[in-house]
Formats: C-alpha cells, sequence, structure tokens
C-alpha cells in the first residue's frame, strides 16, 4: 500500500528529490490527484505509464508553475496563451502548444505537441517550485477507472506499491479533470470539457472557440470512449424511466441521482447535490462508494440541467458507462 505523507516542507523535499531519481509521486490538484514524474525522462514516464497500465498513445499533461515555465516547456507561447495563463491560470486549463525537445515524446503518445496547466492546490504548487521544472502526470489511478480525489483513493488504486509516496492535500475542490484548449491550431478548440468552459475562453480570447465532438480521440488525456468507469457494470437511466426500471431488477442495485430521488429499499441510493460544482466535486467519490457497495450493477441518473459545468459531468458520466470491450451483460 503506498505511503501518505502530511505535506509539510519535508515531505515535499522527499517527494521532489524522488522525482529527481526518476520515480512517480502522487500529488494532489484542485481537479484530482496525479501520478507525477519528471517531463523530460524517459524512464521515470516509463513508470508511470507501467503504473497505470496506460496505453502508450494516451498523452500526459505537463504542470508547471507559471507562465514562464510553461514558456521552457513548449514552443511557440503566443499572446492567446498569455491570455489565458493570465485568465485562468493557476487553475483547471490545459493549455495545448507544440512541445520542446526537452519534454519526452513517450509522454506525449509521439505527439509533437504537449499540454501544459498550472494547477491552484498549494501542494501540487510547492512541489513543482521544489522539483524545479514540469511534472508530467495522468490522474492517479489505473486506466480507465474512477480518478482519485482524495489521497485514500490513490492507495485503493495502486495497493502493490508500497514505495509510492502520496501527499495528502485533502479532497479535491473542483472533482473533474480540466478543461483542456488546443492552441496549436489555428482555430482554439476545446478538447475535454471541464470546469472552464468555451463562452469563458471566447470572452477572454475574442474570438470563437471550438468545442470537438466528444466521441473524437486526441491530443487530449482523457477522451478514450470508456473512462472514468467503475469496475462495477454501469449504465444511465432516465429519471422518467427509473421507477420502472427498478421494479425489474431482478437483484438490488446502486442508484446515483440527485438526492431526495425516490429509490426503495433494497435498493440503496447514492446521493448528489444538486449545486453543479458540488455535483462535480462528490461525483468521482460517490461513484467509488457505489463500486465498493457490492450491488451487481450501477444505475446512473444524468442530470438533466442546463449549464457548461453540468456538460462537463454528462461527459463523464458518458464515458463512465460506455461498454468496454471485455464487458460482458
Amino acid at each position: 500500500m503506498p505511503v501518505i505523507l502530511q505535506p509539510d516542507s519535508a515531505a515535499i523535499a522527499q517527494c521532489a528529490e524522488r522525482l529527481r531519481a526518476g520515480h512517480a509521486v502522487g500529488f494532489p490538484t484542485e481537479t484530482v490527484y496525479g501520478l507525477g514524474c519528471d517531463s523530460t525522462s524517459e524512464a521515470a514516464v516509463a513508470e508511470v505509464y507501467r503504473l497505470k497500465q496506460r496505453p502508450s498513445s494516451n498523452p500526459l499533461i505537463a504542470h508547471v508553475l507559471d507562465a514562464a515555465m510553461a514558456k521552457r516547456t513548449v514552443i511557440g507561447w503566443d499572446v492567446r496563451a498569455q491570455k489565458l495563463a493570465e485568465a485562468f491560470w493557476p487553475g483547471p486549463l490545459a493549455i495545448i502548444l507544440p512541445r520542446r525537445s526537452e519534454i519526452c515524446a513517450s509522454s506525449v503518445g509521439g505527439r509533437t505537441t504537449v499540454a501544459v496547466r498550472a494547477p491552484a492546490h498549494p501542494v501540487a504548487r510547492a512541489l513543482i517550485e521544489a522539483f524545479g521544472g514540469p511534472i508530467s502526470a495522468p490522474s492517479a489511478n489505473r486506466s480507465g477507472h474512477i480518478s482519485p480525489t482524495t489521497a485514500a483513493h490513490v492507495c485503493e488504486e495502486f495497493p502493490d506499491e508500497p514505495s509510492l509516496p502520496v501527499l495528502d492535500g485533502g479532497p479535491c475542490e473542483v472533482g473533474l479533470e480540466s478543461t483542456v484548449v488546443d492552441l496549436s491550431r489555428a482555430r482554439p478548440t476545446v478538447l475535454r470539457l471541464g470546469a472552464i468552459d468555451a463562452a469563458e475562453l471566447e470572452e477572454t480570447l475574442g474570438t470563437q472557440v471550438f468545442v470537438t465532438d466528444p466521441g473524437i480521440q486526441g491530443a487530449s488525456p482523457g477522451t478514450s470512449p470508456s473512462h472514468y468507469a467503475p469496475h462495477t457494470p454501469a449504465e444511465l437511466v432516465e429519471e422518467g424511466a427509473l421507477a420502472a426500471r427498478l421494479t425489474s431488477e431482478p437483484s438490488p442495485v446502486a442508484v446515483l441521482a440527485f438526492a431526495g430521488t425516490p429509490v426503495d429499499a433494497p435498493h440503496e441510493l447514492f446521493a448528489l447535490p444538486r449545486h453543479a460544482s458540488a455535483y462535480a466535486q462528490m461525483l468521482y467519490a460517490t461513484m467509488r462508494r457505489a463500486d465498493a457497495s457490492g450491488a451487481p450493477r450501477i444505475l446512473i441518473v444524468p442530470p438533466s440541467d442546463k449549464g457548461a459545468l453540468w456538460d462537463a459531468v454528462r461527459d463523464r458520466l458518458r464515458r463512465a458507462t460506455a461498454r468496454r470491450p471485455s464487458q460482458r451483460n
């Protein structure tokens, strides 16, 4: 089981030294917990992919302290990137630009671009500052599984990794992965939905921002059809169809839905708040509890509320319930 460290100066220094030695570290961000490594070390990047069991084509985000560090990580940092950094960094926005040669090609699936982000979490920032360079990191979970939003979740994902340190920064404030915007093309394009929406980006840039088809995989992590998924088979059920569906279920099931949704025994409601930011913050932790409940199936009632953050939530729910190649009825 990984060791959880309280993020004092000694623990930060210990983890920074571990990064320099080419090893992985679990650390908090405001979105989800990351599994970080030295962006310039092929061996370190390989360790992260091995631990996650992650496809080599799936890129990592390079976490930086600020725009100055980003400029040492990417090529072509332009006025658009500067505007976005000034408006949204530190925060849950990753910006894709051509990468410098020092950034391992293996960390971005062989692509010529890299996504960079300055996280807002003070522990993440302290770690990056102590390390002195970009830290490439995916979410700290096995590939395709539910993203971790506490240090304990990271330990659950890697029970056989006793040497892996995890800095404990408490529950993640945002709870969903960052928005990813691609500035390597002529038209700014959102590749992954998150807490910062295209309208906010358009207002900052003064130009149209496009949103890619969510079914297209590309230069952004978190865009595979099946992702963020529980081990238990899960499916979306519209609110109006839930009662009839529960009546027809032969065994007790877990239901993820708004608090107050009628769910009678023997089925169990795993309630989520009605406010978008609170729902997003609690989604993965609640999904993990449902996954651990022993129910043979999870039914998820997708919120129908309008809004950009709700769109990001629905994106995660669609991927969490997408059919996996190995999944059977």
